[in-house]
C-alpha cells in the first residue's frame, strides 16, 4: 500500500521500520480528541477515514498496533502557548468541573463512534494518565540542553538547536514572525519555540495541575502529550502518525522536534498522514454560523449513521470535502439502496441453498477481477471514491450473479467499514420511527453509557407510551 507523506510530499510504501522478527505489527498513532465540548462532523470524517486507513492495512495483510490518545489537559485554546486550557473553557461553559467536562464529552466521542461503526483503537490513552512519562521526557530534553524556563509561564523547547526545526510544514526559522505563525509570549528566544511544560499563573486556582520540578502547580504542554504516548506504546520510531492538515505547522512540526531531540534518533515517524477539513454548506464550522453539527443531529433529521459514512467515502481524504444536508440526503437514498440489494441476494441464495445450492461459495473469474480493481484503488493512497464507483459497478453487472455480487460486496466493506453483513434488511424503513422515538432512543443510550439506570427506566416507559418496546441485548438496544 502507498500513502502520500507529507514529509517527504511522495508517496511511501507502507513498512516496518524494525524489520527484526521482534516486531510483526507497524505501528499506528492517532491524534485524538480533545474532549471539551461534543464531537462534531468533522471529527467523524476524520476518524471515520482513519478507521478505513486502518481496516485497508490489516485488509492487506499487515499486523496493525492502533493507538489514538485522549487530550483531557494542555490544550491551549490558541493552539500555541498561550489562552486558555480548553478543558478549563468547557468546564466554564457547562458549569461542571473538568473532570466532569472531560467524561461526558470522552463518553460522547466514542458513542459518536459507536454509531459510525469506528472500531476502536487497540490502545486509547488519556493524557492525564500518562503525566508522568510526559515529566521524563521535558526532563530528558533539558538534561540534553533544548529547554530553558520562562519565570511564571513555563519550560520551552529551544529550536535553535535544532538544524532541521519545521522540516515537516517546510519552514524557514528565518522568516517566521511572532504574531503570525505563533504567538508572541515574552521571553521567547526564538518566535517558533514552544511550550513543554506550563506553570500555573498567579490567581489561575486551576483544576488539573501537578506538582513538577520547576513548578508546584503545573501542566504539560499539548505537543509533549503525544510524542510521550505514542513513544510509550509504540516506541522511539513508528511507521504511521495521522491528524488534520491544521497540525502540521505547529503540533506534529514540535511532536517530531521534541521526539527526535530525545532520542537522538531519525525519523521519529515514517509515515505522515494528514486529512482535509470539512465545510458546511460552503463555510467554515463556526458557533457564529451555527453550522457545527453531531451525529445526533443527523439522526434526528431521520438520516442513518451509514449514511453519512457512505457520504465520506466518496470523498478522498486529502481533499476538502462540502457537506450539506441535500448531498447527505443523496447519500441516504444509496445507502437504503445498497440495503435494499443485499437483502435480495442474501433472499435469493438463501432460497438457493435451501434447495441444495453450493455449501462453500467462490467468486467467479469475472469477480476476483472486481476484487483486484478495489484492492489496488484502497492501496493507491486509500482512494475510496474509486472504490465505491467498483462496487457500484458491482451491483449494476449483468455479468455477475447474485452470490457474486453479495460476496464482493462484503469483501469490500471488510475496507469500507459499511456493516452490511449484520445491517438489518428493515433498517432501510427506519424513517418510519417517529421523531420523538428515535430521540428518546439516543437519549437512553447515552443514560445507559453513564450509567444513569433511572433515567434509563424512565426513558423506556415514554418510549413504551409510544407504542414501541425495547430490548436490551448483547449489541445495544433494538426496538420492537
Amino acid at each position: 500500500m502507498k500513502l502520500y507523506n507529507t514529509l517527504t510530499r511522495d508517496f511511501s510504501e507502507i513498512k516496518r521500520v524494525d524489520q527484526s522478527d521482534a516486531k510483526k505489527e507497524i505501528g499506528l498513532y492517532a491524534c485524538g480528541p480533545t474532549v471539551y465540548d461534543y464531537t462534531h462532523l468533522g471529527h467523524l470524517r476524520k476518524y471515520a477515514l482513519d478507521d478505513v486507513l486502518v481496516r485497508a492495512l490489516r485488509y492487506e495483510g499487515i499486523a496493525v498496533k492502533h493507538v489514538q490518545n485522549i487530550t483531557d489537559v494542555g490544550h491551549l485554546s490558541d493552539d500555541g502557548d498561550s489562552g486558555e486550557d480548553k478543558l478549563e473553557k468547557g468546564a466554564k461553559k457547562y458549569g461542571q468541573s473538568v473532570w466532569d467536562v472531560a467524561h461526558q464529552f470522552e463518553n460522547y466521542f466514542w458513542h459518536s463512534m459507536d454509531l459510525m461503526n469506528v472500531a476502536k483503537p487497540d490502545v486509547s490513552c488519556r493524557a492525564t494518565d500518562h503525566i508522568q512519562e510526559q515529566l521524563e521526557m521535558v526532563k530528558t530534553l533539558e538534561k540534553k540542553g533544548f529547554t530553558y524556563v520562562i519565570e511564571g509561564d513555563g519550560v520551552y523547547f529551544d529550536t535553535s538547536k535544532l538544524d532541521d526545526y519545521g522540516k515537516l510544514a517546510r519552514l524557514k526559522l528565518d522568516q517566521l514572525k511572532e504574531g503570525a505563525r505563533v504567538d508572541f509570549v515574552d521571553g521567547k528566544r526564538n518566535p517558533a519555540d514552544f511550550a513543554l511544560w506550563k506553570f500555573e499563573r498567579a490567581g489561575e486556582n486551576r483544576a488539573m495541575v501537578w506538582p513538577s520540578p520547576w513548578h508546584e502547580r503545573s501542566f504539560p504542554g499539548w505537543h509533549i502529550e503525544c510524542s510521550a504516548m505514542s513513544m510509550h506504546y509504540l516506541g522511539d520510531q513508528f511507521e504511521i502518525h495521522t491528524g488534520g492538515i491544521d497540525h502540521i505547522p505547529v503540533h506534529h512540526t514540535n511532536e517530531i522536534a521534541q521526539a527526535e531531540a530525545t532520542t537522538g534518533k531519525k525519523p521519529f515517524v515514517e509515515v505522515w498522514v494528514h486529512h482535509n477539513f470539512l465545510q458546511v454548506e460552503g463555510e467554515k464550522m463556526s458557533k457564529s454560523l451555527g453550522n457545527i453539527f453531531t451525529i445526533d443531529d443527523v439522526i434526528k433529521k431521520g438520516f442513518a449513521p451509514m449514511a453519512l459514512r457512505l457520504l465520506y467515502l466518496s470523498g478522498h481524504y486529502r481533499s476538502e470535502m462540502n457537506f450539506t444536508w441535500d448531498n447527505l440526503a443523496g447519500s441516504q437514498k444509496a445507502w437504503e439502496r445498497l440495503v435494499k440489494l443485499v437483502g435480495e441476494w442474501k433472499q435469493e441464495l438463501d432460497s438457493q441453498n435451501q434447495e441444495g445450492g453450493q455449501d462453500l461459495p467462490k467468486l467467479s473469474a469475472r469477480a476476483q477481477k472486481y476484487l483486484k480493481d478495489f484492492s489496488d484503488q484502497i492501496a493507491d493512497d486509500l482512494n475510496t471514491a474509486q472504490a465505491l464507483a467498483t462496487m457500484w459497478e458491482v451491483t449494476k453487472s449483468d455479468e455477475l450473479s447474485s452470490q457474486d455480487k453479495l460476496l464482493l460486496v462484503y469483501e469490500f466493506d471488510q475496507v469500507l467499514g459499511l456493516g452490511l453483513e449484520n445491517v438489518n434488511v428493515k433498517s432501510a424503513e427506519e424513517k418510519s420511527i417517529p421523531e420523538e422515538v428515535k430521540k428518546l432512543l439516543l437519549e437512553r443510550q447515552m443514560a445507559r453509557e453513564n450509567h444513569d439506570w433511572a433515567e434509563s427506566d424512565r426513558l423506556r416507559d415514554k418510549i413504551s407510551e409510544l407504542g414501541f418496546s425495547v430490548v436490551d441485548g448483547q449489541n445495544g438496544q433494538t426496538l420492537e
